[in-house]
C-alpha cells in the first residue's frame, strides 16, 4: 500500500511538473517575440492617434525625468534614461507592441530600484513608489496599444506579470518613508486592459460581420445567378420542345411522301423518330430537376394543381410592338428605331432579345419613372444589336422591391449565345443597356 502511494504521489507530481512546463511554454511563446505588429491609421482619423501617441510619449520622458531628478533623488543622466526608456516604450508599442511592455516594466523596475536606495538612505522623503505617476500614465499606453493588438490570452498575461511585479517590488521587497501607488496602478492597468480587449473584441466582430456579409452578397448572387439560368432553361425547353416535336413528326410522315420507300429508308427514319422522343422524355427528366420545387407540377406545365400546360407562346420580336404599348401606357416616352430588315433569326435568339428588352424597360420603370426611352433594334448580317437608353428620371423614385439582380439575367441570355451585354449610367444621369446577340453561327461561350 504505501508503495502505490508512492507511486501515486509521483504520477501527480509528475502531472503538475508537465502543466507548469506547458504554461511556461505557452507563457515564453506569447511574451517572448519581437515580432511587428504596427498600429494601423484609424479609419476616420488617419494618423492623428499615432500624433497624439507621440505627445504623450515625450510627455512620459519629461515628466518622468523631472520626477526621478527633482523628487526621486536621482542623478540627472539615470533619471533621463529611465524617462526615455519609458517615453520610448510608448512609441515601441505602436510598432511591436510586447517589447513595449517588456521596455516599460523594466524601465519601472530600474526607477524603483534607484528610487528606493535613495529612500532607504534618507535622502527622500514621501515619494510616490514604486509607480511614479508619468510611469503610470506611460504603462497605461502601452498596455492600452497592447490590449487593441494581440489576443486576450497574451494581454492578461502581460497584466498579470505586472500585478506580479508590482506586489514582489512593493509588498515583498519594500521600501521606507513612501507613498505606495501599487493598488491605483493595478486598479488603473486594469481598466486600461479590460478597454484595450474590448475595443479590440467589438473591432473583430465588425470585421467578421463585413467578410460574413460580403460572403453572404456573394452567395446571393450566385443564387440570384443560378435562378436565372434556371428560368433561361425552363423558357428555352419550349423551343427545344418544338423543335424536336417537329422532327419526330417529319420523321413519321417522310415514309408516305416517297413512293415505294426503302426498308433500310423506313428504319433510318423510325431511328431518328426514336431519338427525337427519347430526347424530349430526357428533356422532360432535365427540367423536372430544375423545377423540382413544384411537386404539384415537376416539369412545369402549367399553374400548381392544373396539369396543364401553358397556352401563352414564347414571346418574340414580332410582339415588340406590344411590349413597347404596354410600357407607354405605364408612364414612359418610348422611342423605337428599328433598322434593316429582320432575317430568319432561332427561336433562342429571338427569345433572348424579348426578354432582354423586357427586363430593360422595367427597369426604367423602376428607377426612372417619367424618363424618356429609346429602344434601338439593328439588324446585320452578324446578328442582332440592341439598345435601350432611358433619360434621368423625372419623378421620385419609389423603393423598389426587387433583389437588384435583374443585369445579371440579360448578361447570362447574351453570353449563352454567344453574345455579349454592357449596361453602364450616362453622362446626363439616365443607363443605357447595350447587347449583341449573333445569328446562331457564332458557338456560345462556355459558362464559368
Amino acid at each position: 500500500m504505501p508503495r502505490v502511494g508512492r507511486v501515486t504521489d509521483t504520477g501527480i507530481q509528475h502531472s503538475f511538473a508537465s502543466r507548469v512546463r506547458r504554461w511556461l511554454r505557452v507563457l515564453c511563446d506569447d511574451l517572448w517575440t519581437l515580432a511587428a505588429d504596427p498600429l494601423p491609421p484609424s479609419v476616420w482619423l488617419r494618423w492623428l492617434p499615432h500624433g497624439l501617441l507621440s505627445l504623450v510619449a515625450l510627455g512620459v520622458t519629461i515628466g518622468a525625468t523631472a520626477q526621478l531628478r527633482d523628487n526621486g533623488g536621482a542623478g540627472g543622466q539615470v533619471a533621463f534614461l529611465i524617462g526615455l526608456a519609458q517615453g520610448g516604450a510608448v512609441i515601441l508599442a505602436l510598432w511591436r507592441p510586447v517589447p513595449g511592455w517588456w521596455l516599460s516594466t523594466a524601465a519601472m523596475v530600474a526607477g524603483a530600484v534607484e528610487v528606493r536606495r535613495h529612500l532607504l538612505a534618507g535622502g527622500v522623503h514621501d515619494f510616490v513608489w514604486p509607480w511614479t505617476a508619468a510611469g503610470i500614465i506611460g504603462q497605461m499606453a502601452v498596455l492600452l496599444l497592447l490590449a487593441l493588438r494581440v489576443r486576450a490570452r497574451v494581454s492578461l498575461e502581460t497584466l498579470a506579470l505586472t500585478v506580479l511585479v508590482t506586489y514582489v517590488i512593493e509588498g515583498l521587497w519594500g521600501a521606507s518613508d513612501y507613498q505606495p501607488t501599487g493598488v491605483l496602478a493595478i486598479t488603473l492597468f486594469a481598466v486600461v486592459v479590460a478597454l484595450g480587449m474590448a475595443l479590440r473584441g467589438r473591432r473583430e466582430a465588425r470585421a467578421e460581420l463585413g467578410r460574413q456579409t460580403t460572403i453572404t452578397a456573394e452567395e446571393r448572387a450566385r443564387r440570384t445567378l443560378l435562378e436565372e439560368r434556371t428560368n433561361i432553361a425552363r423558357e428555352l425547353h419550349d423551343v427545344v420542345a418544338h423543335h424536336m416535336s417537329v422532327i419526330s413528326i417529319q420523321a413519321q410522315v417522310a415514309p408516305y411522301l416517297v413512293e415505294n420507300p426503302s426498308e433500310e429508308l423506313k428504319e433510318n427514319l423510325a431511328g431518328i423518330r426514336q431519338n427525337a422522343l427519347d430526347a424530349l422524355t430526357e428533356l422532360r427528366h432535365v427540367l423536372g430537376v430544375l423545377r423540382s420545387e413544384n411537386r404539384e407540377d415537376p416539369y412545369g406545365l402549367g399553374e400548381p394543381g392544373t396539369g396543364a400546360a401553358p397556352d401563352a407562346p414564347q414571346p418574340m420580336l414580332d410582339r415588340l410592338d406590344a411590349l413597347i404599348e404596354n410600357t407607354r401606357a405605364a408612364g414612359l416616352d418610348v422611342v423605337t428605331d428599328i433598322r434593316g430588315e429582320a432575317p430568319q433569326y432561332p427561336t433562342g435568339v429571338e427569345l433572348s432579345a424579348y426578354r432582354i428588352i423586357q427586363e430593360a424597360l422595367s427597369n426604367a420603370l423602376r428607377h426612372a419613372p417619367g424618363s424618356e426611352v429609346r429602344v434601338e433594334v439593328s439588324h446585320d448580317f452578324h446578328g442582332l444589336h440592341l439598345g435601350v437608353v432611358n433619360s434621368r428620371p423625372q419623378q421620385p423614385v419609389p423603393p423598389s422591391p426587387g433583389a437588384g439582380h435583374g443585369l445579371l439575367g440579360m448578361r447570362e441570355r447574351a453570353t449563352m449565345l454567344g453574345g455579349h451585354l454592357t449596361a453602364a449610367r450616362t453622362q446626363h444621369g439616365g443607363f443605357a443597356v447595350s447587347a449583341f446577340l449573333p445569328r446562331g453561327e457564332t458557338p456560345p461561350t462556355a459558362h464559368p
